[in-house]
């Protein structure tokens, strides 16, 4: 008959409590890692979802004109930015009351509802219009 010998205590190989210890904090910093990249990442996507109306695209537009009337216009976006609307101003820029620059002055204010919060946005520029000045004697 045989008899078992159990092997020493020494040869017995296993984790210590400690190194038990130590992978489950690493383990728990890097999910709390990744869980934050993406808590930042969904912030980030909800953002890029939300609509700013500003008034560049009104700019553009006004640019391509060769005349400007100097008064005001206001209008809305449509279909395109609906609950969105638009104010324009233009006003003849001079210097120190002299003779007409050809420089005008055009400032665009833009207003709506985003979401439950209200978008403004405005914008200022100078257009130079040499056709639009009004002289004497035309």
């Amino acid at each position: 008959m045989k008899i078992r010998q159990h092997p020493p205590a020494s040869a017995i190989h296993g984790f210590t409590l400690l190194e038990v210890t130590i992978a489950s904090a690493v383990l728990a910093v890097a999910l709390f890692a990744i869980l934050t990249l993406c808590s930042t990442n969904m912030r980030t996507a909800r953002a890029l979802g939300r609509v700013h109306v500003d008034a560049s695209s009104l700019a553009a537009q006004l640019s391509l004109t060769n005349r400007l009337e100097i008064g005001e216009d206001n209008g809305n976006f449509g279909d395109m930015h609906p609950g969105y609307t638009w104010s324009r101003r233009i006003t003849e820029y001079k210097v120190n009351d002299a003779e007409s620059t050809g420089l005008f002055l055009v400032e665009f204010e833009v207003s709506g509802d985003a979401g439950g919060r209200v978008d403004q946005s405005r914008m200022q520029l100078m257009l130079y219009r040499p056709d639009s000045v009004r002289r004497a004697g035309r």
